[in-house]
């Protein structure tokens, strides 16, 4: 090679080296069309439960200005009225009862989300994007021990997550796993641990040459509740009262919700980043904590009534989702996977059937066709219906024909035998659009469409139950309700040797 050519090699290579470095440099998630992604879950907030939602009382100033600048969704559904499988209908996109969670997953449980399933972290981890989970998990019962899938399975290249609760509480929990190692007691509150791990790997962990998809799931506002003095002094109650726990513990999760986005401000991601905020069911309302609010709705967590699966659902995404808008256009927890497929552009499963809808026209402000009503069916159901379906402005309730399971994390033979025979029966019809709280059963005035809506729930419900698992019997062996009230049980004392001493002063 001439002396020319080799220094016009040189050159050329001197010239293109900068531009080479920088193109490595940034990061793939600015490429138009491939955006971050974060889904935000709570635990238990009710749809009444946040300031922007009508709370009275509650602070959410993060949220508020969040529904502010984006889609707020006033019909939006968690996509079962109880933990476990509401977050198995929003990871797979399929109703959970397809899945075989049936109820909330206790610890050593062999209910779980299989292999077989896959999920939108799986499918996005694929197809290039970093993925990150960090808070609660409750996919399954053999958490971080072997036998069943764990976070790392379904998709995720970081995790920091409990399988239910943080123990013994919110406040200085012991029971984190970080990628499959036991970190031990950490200081401090849930969400803000959640938020400080969301930080770090924006900021430290992450691949930035890739898009990102992060799950934040709070367990905030989830019994045991532990909320920091300065969010519990917001609000005033007579003495012994745990309302100001569990307000300031919305606050406390509002809190740490803002600091994430803020986090995403500082690293210049915001702009290029779709966020999904939403619950994974109604309001508890427990004995302890009779102080969430479904707002309008009829009940609360545990109910395929409105109360326990219509719930809070905000959208942002610069440049695509109008600011300062509000759409009553149901969707639900199972919608998840097919839009975040559609928006990261990449192929949804073809190979099994998918409750859930891309909602991506309602972002652009066109109609959203569903192929099939939405659907509930939750066999341990407080209340007497155990299946539901929206079509429209109508939903349809039916009871089952075999006697509803007493509450309990345990699996029965006869309940499992039940999965397979139940019928429907006992319907019930409301105009939903005009009659939010579930007041009228519209089902003798309005045959036509309730005859329609009966037929539509028989064949996805015979469809749902073909495909049903089953578990083995199992008794459940009260892992963290032991924990927990032990906790309480100090608490309780702690607080009478308080009361004792001051007494004597």
């Amino acid at each position: 090679m001439s002396f020319l050519k080799l220094s016009f090699t040189f050159l050329l290579a001197l010239f293109l080296t900068p531009l080479l470095l920088s193109a490595q440099e940034a990061p793939s998630s600015a490429v138009p069309g491939r955006p971050n992604i974060m889904v935000v879950l709570c635990d238990d907030l009710g749809y009444g439960d946040l300031a922007c939602y009508g709370h009275p009382v509650i602070q959410s100033p993060h949220l508020d200005q969040f529904a502010r600048e984006g889609l707020k969704l006033t019909s939006c559904y968690a996509a079962h009225p109880n933990c476990s499988p509401s977050r198995t209908g929003l990871m797979t996109g399929r109703t959970p009862f397809r899945v075989g969670v049936y109820n909330w997953i206790p610890m050593y449980s062999p209910m779980h989300v299989r292999k077989q399933e896959i999920t939108i972290a799986t499918l996005l981890r694929q197809s290039g994007y970093a993925t990150c989970h960090v808070g609660k998990w409750h996919l399954n019962g053999m958490f971080n021990l072997v036998g069943q899938p764990q976070p790392s399975d379904h998709g995720f290249d970081h995790w920091f997550a409990t399988q239910n609760n943080a123990l013994p509480t919110h406040e200085n929990p012991f029971n984190f796993v970080r990628n499959a190692k036991p970190v031990g007691r950490l200081e401090g509150y849930a969400s803000q641990l959640v938020a400080d791990e969301a930080e770090d790997w924006l900021v430290n962990l992450r691949d930035k040459e890739k898009p990102f998809f992060m799950f934040v799931c709070f367990h905030e506002p989830h019994e045991p509740i532990a909320s920091a003095e300065r969010f519990r002094k917001l609000y005033t109650a007579p003495e012994g009262s745990t309302l100001p726990a569990h307000h300031g513990n919305v606050t406390q999760m509002d809190d740490a919700f803002g600091r994430i986005l803020k986090t995403l401000e500082d690293q210049k991601l915001r702009e290029n980043t779709l966020i999904i905020f939403t619950s994974d069911n109604g309001p508890a309302i427990t004995g302890r904590h009779p102080h969430g609010s479904a707002g309008p709705l009829r009940d609360k967590k545990g109910y395929t009534y409105e109360g326990g699966i219509r719930v809070p659902g905000i959208i942002q995404w610069p440049g695509h989702v109008k600011a300062g808008t509000t759409s009553d256009v149901p969707i639900c927890g199972v919608d998840i996977l097919p839009t975040l497929c559609e928006v990261a552009k990449i192929p949804a499963p073809t190979d099994r059937v998918l409750d859930g809808t891309s909602i991506l026209p309602l972002f652009e402000g066109q109609a959203l066709q569903r192929k099939r009503p939405l659907y509930w069916q939750f066999n341990r159901s407080r209340n007497e219906p155990k299946v539901a379906i929206r079509d429209g402005e109508w939903k349809l309730l039916a009871r089952l024909d075999v006697p509803t399971p007493k509450p309990s994390g345990s699996i029965t033979a006869e309940e499992i035998k039940d999965l397979k025979r139940a019928q429907l029966t006992g319907f019930e019809l409301y105009h939903i659009a005009s009659d939010i709280g579930e007041t009228t059963d519209r089902s003798e005035s309005e045959r036509e469409i309730f005859e329609k809506m009966k037929r539509q729930m028989q064949e996805i419900y015979a469809e749902v139950q073909a495909e049903a698992p089953i578990w083995p019997a199992w008794e459940r062996v009260g892992y963290e309700g032991k924990i927990i009230r032990e906790y309480y049980q100090q608490q309780a004392e702690q607080e009478k040797q308080q009361k004792q001493k001051q007494g004597q002063k």
